[in-house]
């Protein structure tokens, strides 16, 4: 046990048993939430993931790659780009939450916790909500970078919020893939390699950095589908940035990118949050 967990257990109140079992869960959850954002803040070389990486990420587009790629039916790059590092960085979620999971099985907290009159799940439930803080981040920095390199936002408040709350909805449902993808690998080393290897390629071959019109024939199917494409679009869509209107005779998603994207939220978290739990289940008792 870290001093940030020794000190969290230290504020736990102790004596008086909780007024009921909702409310053990909640203070519980918090207690947990609380002690992944004391470590988020004493280690911030560990959110580099989503601080530094997308920034370079912009920089390297923006400034490097972006005089080479032409936006189809014009417009700024630069705008262009947003939607697509929004989506990579919120995809790139889950990675976060699973290493935080697996260190956690490593080191014996999440015995410790197991140990302690507090519900079981309320460990994963505080996971879920620091990790759901968490994606506030790199949504903020990205806002603030994207404003520096000439990124403007051309459509009113309601398709702003409606754009800031499909990106939190779409952080909720990675965060589940990354609690099945942190009870499923036991170590962080084996988390980073499939992280690598599923992950980085789903957000590629998308929409994130080119137009998918740009992409040979059967990448171009994929991406079309992909929802990393269908989040990176409907921002642009919200944002009324170039790329955000689909050209006529387009697939579904292309046409209906908020829909599509909603319908895969709503699908990830229904489908990954029993194998989630399930998993993160067999994980502790194995």
């Amino acid at each position: 046990m870290s001093a940030a967990d020794a000190a969290i257990e230290l504020d736990r109140p102790t004596g008086s048993p909780p007024a009921s079992a909702r409310a053990t869960f909640l203070s519980d959850t918090w207690v947990i939430a609380r002690r992944g954002l004391l470590h988020m803040r004493r280690q911030p070389e560990a959110l580099s993931d989503a601080t530094i990486q997308p920034v370079m990420f912009v920089l390297l587009f923006a400034f490097v790659f972006g005089g080479a790629i032409s936006v189809p039916g014009g417009g700024s790059y630069k705008e262009f780009l947003m939607g697509g590092i929004f989506a990579q960085t919120i995809v790139f979620g889950c990675f976060g939450v699973a290493l935080a999971l697996s260190n956690d099985r490593n080191n014996g907290a999440i015995d410790r916790f197991h140990s302690l009159p507090i519900p079981r799940s309320s460990v994963l439930a505080g996971h879920a909500v620091a990790n759901l803080l968490r994606a506030c981040l790199p949504i903020a920095f990205m806002t603030v970078t994207g404003f520096v390199v000439g990124w403007r936002i051309h459509s009113g408040p309601l398709d702003i919020l409606a754009a800031y709350g499909l990106m939190f909805a779409f952080s909720f449902a990675m965060i589940w893939v990354g609690v099945l993808l942190g009870s499923l690998v036991p170590t962080p080393e084996g988390v980073q390699g499939v992280a690598f290897v599923v992950i980085f390629p789903v957000t590629f071959i998308a929409s994130t950095f080119v137009p998918t019109s740009t992409l040979p024939g059967v990448l171009k199917t994929i991406a079309e589908w992909n929802p990393t494409s269908s989040l990176a679009n409907a921002l642009r869509h919200l944002f009324e940035n170039p790329g955000g209107v689909a050209p006529p005779n387009s697939p579904w998603p292309l046409e209906h990118p908020v829909a599509y994207t909603l319908i895969w939220a709503i699908a990830i978290v229904v489908i990954a949050a029993p194998l989630a739990v399930r998993a993160y289940q067999r994980s502790i008792k194995s």
